[in-house]
């Protein structure tokens, strides 16, 4: 018999916590998972699905609105029932809660309510009751952000984002990263007057430079205001509304105010810091390779690290860890060339370098970069356009990044992050026989580089 309650006992029950410890349990582990809210995390709960399913209902007005240009005749003002979409989602989440706290049973997983503090690297408390484990698993995940600055409770977050009963007149977003991106896309299309501040020159500015040119403006063409360089210095009431106060006397009014400031990790009163887990200075744990802390036997995986923080990621990480633990399987994951989709309106998709990333690594770079108006546009008179990248190593030939900002983005680049892992060069692209009609041919199309 262990000298232990469980094997592995698992701290947070998102897609990594729960992908690390069922995969772990159909090796034969004993494992436990503790979960403060309901079972699901951030990508089930409040991030990924019910963002995808309102990005849905928002894209719709387009649909709507482009159907006369082939020929339907939709009589009246199209309308939205905001509460019955929000409740609907709801019924969704519910449903997939239920499915999540199935498939650990299933796996002979123990769930346990309460949110878990590590006491020693060996031992969790959860709501007074203490278990003992051969190792600890930190899948805690990550948190809004929200500056420190007077008034900043007036505003929410995603989280209550999600939650909002109805559809305020006029939003303000405050940031410029894919949270704030994909709900001015929603709020929008759902009718409200959306005018995002962003704190430095423009939005995505971690993507490449053609991408967050390309989404600015398509952000603008669609009645989106975008005030760039500006910093909030407070937030009041006014009214029934907001007014958020920024540098140079400026001031912005607004029903709602969404605080899209990023996300950092939720490792705050899980006993990290008091059992010695090195973190930086954002609160992130710091791994290695393995997913392994400085203290033996206390593991992390998903946002909560360093690492890239998307739900694919910490699920591979999740697995991985235990084949290695678990199965006698010892699995990296790589971390490079991790392809990723941002749900605005259009869409974003991108994998590999971009053009600034691929010029500081490589002697030469060839770029070949296509804008045009998707064809599904032309009947309804939609001046929306589509933006696609290659770079290229020229003295290799390595196709080294995609990125697309249009619609089916996300769909279309999945396929080409496969053909980036298997080494793909820009002969092989040119050597493949395109679909036509379709977007996606531009990307085995593109000839001639930028000069």
């Amino acid at each position: 018999m262990s000298e232990y309650d469980f094997d592995l006992f698992t701290i947070g029950a998102g897609s990594g916590g729960v992908a690390a410890s069922r995969r772990a349990a159909s090796h034969g582990a004993r494992v436990a998972i503790c979960e403060a809210d309901r079972v699901g995390g951030t990508c089930v709960l409040r991030g990924c699905v019910p963002k995808k399913l309102l990005v849905y209902a928002a894209h719709l007005r387009d649909e709507l609105t482009d159907a006369a240009g082939y020929g339907w005749s939709l009589d009246g003002e199209p309308t939205l029932d905001w509460a019955r979409l929000v409740a609907a989602k709801n019924a969704e989440l519910d449903r997939l809660n239920g499915i999540y706290l199935r498939m650990l049973a299933n796996a002979g997983v123990e769930v346990i309510e309460g949110r878990g503090v590590i006491i020693d690297p060996h031992t969790v408390e959860v709501r007074g009751h203490r278990y003992t484990t051969e190792r600890i698993l930190v899948a805690t995940g990550g948190w809004p952000h929200v500056p420190e600055i007077p008034g900043a409770e007036l505003g929410i977050t995603s989280n209550e984002a999600l939650e909002l009963t109805q559809v305020p007149a006029r939003m303000l977003i405050v940031g410029g990263g894919y949270i704030a991106v994909e709900f001015a896309g929603i709020f929008a299309g759902a009718g409200s007057k959306v005018t995002m501040l962003v704190r430095g020159y423009g939005v995505l500015r971690e993507f490449d430079d053609d991408v967050h040119s390309a989404l600015a403006e398509e952000l603008q063409r669609r009645g989106i205001e975008l005030e760039t360089h500006t910093d909030v210095e407070s937030v009041e009431r006014r009214g029934d509304g907001v007014v958020a106060h920024c540098r140079g006397g400026h001031e912005h009014e607004a029903d709602v105010l969404l605080w899209a400031t990023g996300r950092w990790p939720n490792s705050r009163g899980v006993g990290l810091e008091e059992v010695g887990v090195a973190l930086d200075d954002r609160g992130a744990v710091l791994v290695d390779e393995w997913s392994r802390t400085n203290v033996h036997g206390i593991f992390a995986i998903g946002d909560v690290t360093t690492r890239v923080a998307l739900t694919p990621v910490a699920i591979a990480d999740g697995r991985a860890l235990a084949e290695t633990l678990f199965n006698d399987n010892p699995t990296q994951i790589d971390h490079e060339g991790v392809p990723t989709a941002v749900f605005s309106q259009p869409q974003v998709g991108t994998v590999g370098l971009t053009e600034k990333q691929a010029r500081a690594r490589f002697a030469r770079v060839d770029v070949y970069r296509t804008h045009f108006r998707p064809m599904k546009h032309i009947l309804p008179g939609r001046q929306e356009r589509t933006m696609m990248k290659l770079v290229v190593d020229k003295d290799s030939d390595r196709v080294l990044g995609v990125h697309m900002v249009g619609p089916d983005a996300a769909e279309i680049i999945q396929g080409f992050a496969v053909a980036l892992k298997c080494g793909a060069t820009k002969k092989q692209f040119d050597a493949t026989v395109a679909i036509h009609p379709s977007s996606a041919e531009e990307f085995v199309t593109m000839a001639k580089p930028l000069e």
